[in-house]
């Protein structure tokens, strides 16, 4: 009993003592389980936000702030890119377009201060319309603070807006054709223009009917500002080269059909019939004179410079037109030795490859414009009054028109020998020999 007892004790002492061993050693991994939760270490990749200090790269994201570098150099231009002249203005809207991208495709305007300026021109069209064309220059004035204006295209609209920037004093570049736009200059301190005058036009036009022994000439002209120019400068001329001026006939800017002008003239004994006009009015009167079965020999002035004008008259009514006109159509039958031929033939070649058409004269015209006014920002900077002194300085500039010698007293800087003598031939421009 007690071997049974003693046995039952021990029994009870060796269970109490496993279950004290069991009870120890489950708690021994809890502590070692701890410090792996405390892997709160987590907070030490805080830093990592750090990269929220990557705003402060945002700066160099734009590199230009506005600072000098940035500030553009800006032209106004105004031109017909609709109405009546709109066969003028589109080419010259294209070639300031161009001009824009290449010149900033170089940098930009290197100004006074020896840095590049962004160029940005700032384009309005005028509809051929003289109120519209003074709403647009106020606007350039005014509202977009432009320097320079180059345009408009035609000699009324250039006319409507002399007193307009000769009063605020900014320098305009006109595209347009008549003497008077910057005669007498005395009145016209602000004031230039590209294209050869009405005057230059009409003496080479006298020397060449001189040479064909013609004496009696049925004049035509479109009512307009660059009609009434060129009207009023033939009949200076004529009379001092002993012409007879045996017709005066007058068209309007949209007429169709001047047929009733025609049959006039038919009548008068004219040796040859003088258009002044730009297409389509120009190109209806040869287009008419086919018509009428009329074989008299027609001259037109500088403004059918481009293909609109055999297109609209027909290359059958347009054969055997003579007229003066910037050396741009004859381009590649000038000798190598003329100053403007690469010029020219580059040209030509930047025009065509962007926009699939042959330029005009027209388009030439603005091209000389844009140059002028960055070659005087390149002296002067946007300073109005220092632009308008450093065109007058423009010497030996190679252009489309010509080459420009500028000067306080000639506000154009042109000679006749700007202008080449071409004749229509099977639809081609074929220089006079």
């Amino acid at each position: 009993m007690r071997r049974l007892t003693l046995l039952l004790f021990l029994m009870v002492m060796l269970a109490g003592l496993l279950v004290a061993c069991g009870q120890t050693a489950t708690p021994a991994p809890a502590p070692t389980q701890a410090p792996a939760v405390t892997a709160v270490p987590e907070p030490t990749k805080a830093p990592e936000p750090t990269k929220a200090s990557e705003p402060t790269k945002a700066p160099e994201a734009t590199p230009v702030p506005s600072s000098p570098e940035a500030e553009p150099y800006r032209i106004g231009v105004i031109v017909a890119e609709t109405g009546p002249a709109s066969s003028l203005g589109v080419p010259e809207a294209n070639t300031v377009k161009m001009l824009e991208e290449q010149i900033n495709a170089k940098g930009g305007v290197t100004g006074p201060d020896g840095k590049q300026h962004p160029l940005k021109v700032i384009v309005y069209d005028t509809e051929s319309d003289e109120t519209k064309t003074v709403l647009a220059t106020k606007r350039l004035i005014e509202e977009d603070q432009v320097p320079v204006i180059v345009g408009p295209t035609q000699s009324g609209t250039s006319m409507a807006i002399i007193d307009t920037v000769q009063q605020a004093e900014v320098p305009l570049i006109s595209l347009a054709a008549s003497v008077q736009i910057i005669e007498p200059v005395a009145e016209r301190k602000w004031v230039f223009k590209t294209p050869q005058t009405d005057r230059l036009v009409v003496d080479r036009l006298v020397e060449y009917i001189q040479t064909q022994g013609w004496g009696k000439i049925a004049f035509m002209s479109v009512s307009t500002g660059y009609g009434d120019g060129g009207r009023a400068e033939f009949m200076q001329a004529a009379k001092a080269a002993g012409l007879a001026v045996v017709a005066d006939e007058r068209f309007g800017a949209q007429d169709t059909d001047m047929s009733a002008q025609l049959t006039k003239i038919q009548g008068s004994g004219a040796d040859a019939i003088l258009v002044w006009s730009i297409p389509p009015s120009a190109a209806l009167v040869n287009k008419n004179a086919f018509e009428l079965g009329m074989e008299i020999p027609i001259l037109q002035s500088h403004g059918i410079g481009n293909q609109a004008f055999i297109d609209i008259a027909t290359s059958e009514a347009a054969e055997g037109t003579v007229f003066p006109a910037g050396k741009l159509l004859v381009a590649e039958q000038l000798p190598d030795s003329d100053p403007q031929k690469a010029v020219l033939l580059q040209y030509k070649s930047d025009y065509e490859g962007q926009f699939g058409q042959t330029p005009s004269t027209f388009g030439g015209h603005a091209w000389d414009g844009i140059w002028m006014a960055v070659k005087a920002m390149e002296q002067a900077g946007p300073d109005r009054a220092g632009i308008r002194d450093q065109l007058e300085q423009i010497k030996d500039f190679v252009g489309i028109t010509g080459v420009f010698n500028l000067s306080p007293s000639d506000h154009m800087g042109l000679t006749k020998d700007a202008l080449a003598l071409i004749r229509i031939e099977n639809g081609e421009w074929v220089p006079v020999k």
